[in-house]
């Protein structure tokens, strides 16, 4: 009513019924705003917003973290893609071997040019494309592979290479979500013929908006990568291929330079999150329950996502869980891309495809970001030890850690009552 006060309703600002968000950027950036902003007003003043001496700085500096010699701006990681497949002269007839375990860009790049994506089934502990079946789906059509680190965690790059060799086939590493990832001791996109990174906001060297990176250590091959971003123009006006314009902005470079900085602190930070949330699961003896995410042998991770599986079709009603209790969390990906509309027309027999649906069944992924607390991420594994669905399994695993924070607390109430 018009006039009258109402007293504020008291709020629960109790850690445990705090908001634990999926990613958080601004805890990011925000440290690093006055910084970014200089960068800005540089880029500004001098009137540079394409090929500034940024984006060079830049590139420069992604081919000596890649272990390459040349590194290309672009536009996106996407374009990343398509603008090497390009480079290869991919099309119509082609086909590019790629997992159906992916975001849509992978394979949308091979069909944009008219190619056709074949599809094989991933690792089910990394989730990345299965070295072994590669052979199998090799035809006197392939013209190239495109293994994808997803996660934050490299594909077996030294296979998949011999395999390739061994057939004269190229290789195309999209590490849209693996920077600083290694296999082996040697980075991400090192060993391929070209590798693909993409600056989403979202990744963990994120832009303020899209920007891609193509990095080779074939000089022939980045000085055509480079006239494919640009038109196919070199000099002005004069077009000497049909290319695509597709440049990285100096504004995105200038922020990326002052981020790329913080990289080794920030993959530490989730580094140290992940094996945190390993811990906590298994003291509340989720790690029976839950299929957790592992490092493979001779890997490094840089933890993009934190992906755990949730077997028994209950996926779906542990996300719901969460986000009944503000709990941040999302499916990568919940519908492979051999089961889109848009890839009816290949008529994928999808017993060839096992590991990807059962995948894409039961991920969930969790907060990852550097900045997440120890405080949210017991939030997070309390939250999900009390989901109705998981008390009878736990209750009955025959696992010889500590009992599960919800089933210790059901213990004190009986013996309370």
């Amino acid at each position: 009513m018009s006039g009258q006060t109402q007293e504020p309703k008291s709020q629960d600002n109790s850690p445990s019924e705090m908001p634990v968000p999926l990613l958080d950027i601004s805890r990011g950036n925000n440290p690093l705003k006055a910084e970014i902003m200089a960068a800005f007003e540089k880029v500004v003043d001098s009137g540079r917003f394409l090929f500034g001496p940024d984006v060079f700085q830049l590139e420069e500096s992604m081919a000596e973290i890649c272990q390459a010699k040349f590194g290309i701006g672009c536009a996106s990681g996407s374009d990343a893609l398509l603008l090497s497949l390009m480079a290869f002269d991919i099309g119509p007839g082609d086909e590019v071997i790629v997992p159906s375990f992916t975001f849509f860009a992978t394979a949308s790049a091979v069909t944009r040019l008219g190619a056709t994506p074949v599809f094989v089934d991933i690792e089910p502990e990394t989730f990345n494309l299965d070295a072994s079946l590669i052979e199998a789906a090799i035809t006197p059509n392939t013209k190239a592979i495109i293994p994808v680190h997803l996660f934050g965690q490299c594909a077996d790059i030294t296979e998949i290479i011999a395999i390739a060799d061994t057939h004269n086939l190229k290789v195309i590493e999209d590490a849209a979500q693996s920077i600083f990832s290694e296999h082996q001791g040697q980075r991400a996109c090192s060993q391929g013929d070209i590798g693909c990174v993409s600056f989403y906001p979202t990744k963990n060297l994120g832009g303020m908006g899209d920007g891609g990176m193509l990095v080779t250590s074939d000089e022939a091959l980045a000085d055509k990568l480079k006239l494919l971003r640009g038109h196919g123009m070199a000099p002005r006006y004069y077009h000497q291929i049909i290319g695509i314009n597709s440049r990285l902005d100096t504004l995105q470079a200038a922020a990326l330079n002052v981020k790329l900085a913080h990289m080794p602190r920030w993959t530490s930070m989730r580094q140290a999150n992940a094996a945190r949330y390993h811990e906590m699961f298994a003291e509340c003896g989720l790690d029976t329950v839950l299929g957790l995410p592992k490092t493979a042998p001779g890997k490094t991770h840089i933890w993009n996502q934190y992906t755990v599986r949730v077997p028994n079709g209950q996926r779906d009603a542990l996300k719901q869980h969460l986000a009944d209790k503000q709990i941040g969390s999302e499916i990568y990906y919940p519908v492979p891309l051999h089961q889109q509309e848009c890839f009816a027309y290949l008529n994928v027999d999808s017993s060839t495809l096992p590991e990807t649906e059962q995948a894409a069944a039961e991920v969930l992924n969790l907060p990852i970001f550097p900045e997440l607390t120890e405080q949210e991420q017991r939030r997070v594994v309390d939250t999900v030890a009390c989901f109705p669905g998981f008390q009878q399994t736990t209750i009955h695993s025959t696992h010889t850690l500590k009992g599960p924070h919800f089933l210790r607390r059901q213990q004190e109430q009986r013996k309370s009552a």
